[in-house]
């Protein structure tokens, strides 16, 4: 077997199967940063040893039969120095079954001794309530979720959150740390517990697809899709959970390359047809009767949006009625913003400033681009550019930034409003 073939098997198992198998190390040895070192070993022996020996009947039990061996070893020598910490300062977590061992103890009772590496359970679920668990602080779940379960490198992660690697990596270490030292238990939360529990693990899900959204982020928009589909498909019967699956599918449908176009203008003959018809499933599977939740809601907004590649016409009056439903169940600044664009669609550019929330203080870029919007379209010339400008300074988006400046400069030429 060559060295290209043998590459493309690890790579393939490591997209398909890191997170179970980090998962699963992980919940057995209480130690998210020794599960992921000794997986890593495991990948790098396949690349040295599967070009010669051929690719195994069952990469993932390989894989993880190595990472168990290594763990083992590990806890081993710790056992042999009685020294301090292993690496990360974490030996002391212990394992599912051996709480209260001594720092640098192995386990009185080995906890991969049950374990079949030809039957592999799935503790992904398991790993994504401990990552947002709430002794992780908020602002590093998702970029835990994202190394953790989808196996993104620390580098890649600090650019998604325009974070200096080094700066990611402390806080992930941190996170990984506290995860060990707090014993935090790799167990999906009972039923009584799951309305405390499952938000965060939907935000932290939430939150990474909001990252692909922006120009700069495209590279991690089908990580974030498979995410929450995962999240999805393993909570089984939550319809929040599909409902997030539906939004992150439906908006990576209508994803493109290029100059920012906004989503009103944008030809829905580029959008992806297959994304749309799976998000609109997961939206189905969402469905239960009684009012809709967030993310239900917040989907059926980008269903009507891509209904528009069947139809030809947005249907402003049912996005009105979705927003002030949204409203009502997840009061946002963002979500009223959106509102009043679409009254202004709906009723004129006037009803549609007049909706407008007053001016957020710190400035909220959105707010300055749809008042910029409505202010054009209401003839406010001078209004407008300057609102183009604002709008155009408060972007991320170097795409987004360049759109809103060369309307800022159509406008002030008494170009279209």
């Amino acid at each position: 077997m060559t060295d290209v073939r043998a590459r493309a098997a690890a790579e393939r198992a490591a997209r398909d199967s890191y997170g179970r198998l980090v998962a699963l190390l992980a919940a057995q040895a209480g130690n998210v940063a020794l599960a992921e070192d000794a997986l890593a070993d495991a990948f790098e022996e396949a690349l040295t040893r599967w070009p010669d020996a051929g690719v195994p009947r069952n990469p993932d039990a390989w894989l993880l039969t190595v990472a168990r061996n290594r763990i083992r070893d590990v806890w081993r020598s710790a056992a042999h120095r009685r020294s301090v910490p292993l690496p990360d300062g974490s030996a002391g977590a212990a394992p599912d079954g051996a709480r209260g061992r001594a720092v640098g103890d192995p386990p009185a009772v080995d906890p991969f001794a049950d374990v079949d590496p030809f039957a592999i359970p799935d503790r992904r679920l398991a790993l994504l309530f401990v990552c947002a668990h709430p002794a992780i602080a908020a602002d590093v779940r998702t970029p835990l979720m994202l190394q953790t379960v989808l196996g993104l490198g620390s580098a890649q992660v600090a650019t998604a959150f325009a974070v200096p690697p080094a700066a990611m990596q402390q806080r992930l270490v941190r996170a990984k740390r506290r995860i060990a030292d707090a014993r935090i238990p790799f167990v999906v939360p009972d039923r009584a517990a799951m309305a405390e529990r499952l938000p965060p693990v939907l935000e932290a899900v939430y939150g990474c697809a909001a990252l692909t959204w922006r120009q700069d982020g495209r590279d991690l928009a089908g990580e974030a899709q498979h995410l929450a589909v995962t999240l999805a498909v393993l909570l089984e019967d939550e319809p929040e959970a599909w409902a997030l699956a539906a939004l992150v599918t439906l908006s990576l449908a209508r994803r493109r390359t290029g100059p920012f176009v906004p989503l009103d203008e944008q030809d829905p003959a580029g959008w992806d047809e297959h994304l749309v018809a799976e998000g609109e499933a997961y939206l189905r599977r969402a469905y239960r009767p009684g009012p809709p939740g967030r993310f239900r809601l917040e989907a059926a907004i980008q269903a009507v949006h891509t209904d528009r590649r069947r139809s030809g016409a947005t249907d402003w009056a049912a996005l009105r009625t979705l927003y002030v439903a949204l409203d009502a169940v997840a009061p946002s600044l963002g979500g009223r913003v959106a509102l009043a664009a679409v009254v202004g669609r709906l009723d004129g550019p006037e009803a549609g400033l007049a909706a407008l929330p007053a001016e957020p203080s710190p400035a909220f870029q959105p707010w300055w681009a749809v008042r910029a919007d409505l202010l054009a379209r209401a003839g406010r010339r001078d209004e407008a550019v300057a609102a183009f400008g604002r709008a155009a300074a408060l972007a991320d988006d170097p795409a987004v930034r360049d759109h809103l400046a060369t309307w800022a400069r159509v406008t002030a030429a008494g170009g279209p409003t």
